[in-house]
């Protein structure tokens, strides 16, 4: 006894083929029209399924990023630098080296466009497949330090740590104490050759010495950064004042 295409469709939903089913009678009618056979049609119903899922999850891995904006890589103009080659910059978006867990340090000034970089290589880096997860060292300190006992850091911890690129924007912007320098630590030592690091940051990892507590440990983080790490210096002009936007024309 054959089934109605409602409950065909009743039955994709019940599969979690939930687009699938609701375009279903747009499928069967383009099938009737062109003469697709059922080995056609059945290739056109799936191709369609994973390409929806895949949208899904990648939407769904921008959501869990919690980027500061949505800017593509690019946006970044190569051309209005000197820190990086367009050469060195398609290198970097093969992504072998997120595939062998080696960390970008990205310093300059503010402006420099450091957080613009990562933010688009970490957006693609999405929909190639990676998870990718972006934080400001402050934002981190607080999850950090609350983690035992508030779950919403618990929860967002725990995406970090799953993540396979994890981008800390403005880091050692501020001086450490010995705690904060322990929990980084224990941090950066659980990710350490699991996942890749992007770091921007307006000082040299020469001067977080002076604003870490404990020299000791700041050397033990640093020698686990700086094992596979490319470091580029964008000393360039800030692009937000050079495309600054005013109020009053002359």
């Amino acid at each position: 006894m054959s089934k109605s295409v409602m409950e065909i469709q009743q039955s994709f939903r019940q599969l979690r083929m939930v687009e699938t089913a609701d375009v279903l009678t747009d499928f069967l009618r383009k099938a009737e029209q062109k003469s697709w056979t059922y080995l056609e049609l059945l290739e056109e119903l799936t191709t369609f399924e994973l390409k929806k899922r895949e949208e899904k999850s990648i939407e769904k891995r921008l959501n869990w990023a919690r980027f500061p904006y949505h800017r593509p890589i690019h946006m970044f103009r190569v051309e209005e630098q000197d820190a990086i080659t367009e050469r060195q910059l398609k290198q970097l978006r093969e992504y072998e080296w997120l595939e062998q867990n080696y960390n970008l340090i990205l310093l300059g000034p503010p402006g420099a466009g450091k957080t613009l970089l990562s933010v688009g290589l970490g957006i693609e880096a999405i929909q190639k497949g990676f998870q990718v997860y972006f934080i400001t060292m402050g934002e981190l300190m607080h999850l950090l330090k609350t983690e035992e006992y508030v779950n919403k850091s618990k929860i967002q911890l725990k995406r970090l740590r799953a993540s396979d690129l994890v981008i800390i924007d403005d880091i050692m912007y501020m001086a450490m104490d010995q705690r904060e320098a322990t929990l980084f630590f224990q941090l950066v030592h659980q990710l350490y050759e699991q996942s890749s690091l992007i770091l921007t940051s307006n000082r040299s990892p020469e001067e977080w010495t002076e604003i870490v507590g404990n020299q000791g440990m700041m050397t033990a983080i640093l020698d686990r950064l700086l094992h596979r790490v490319e470091v580029i210096h964008m000393n360039n002009e800030s692009h937000r004042l050079k495309n600054q936007q005013r109020i009053f024309t002359d």
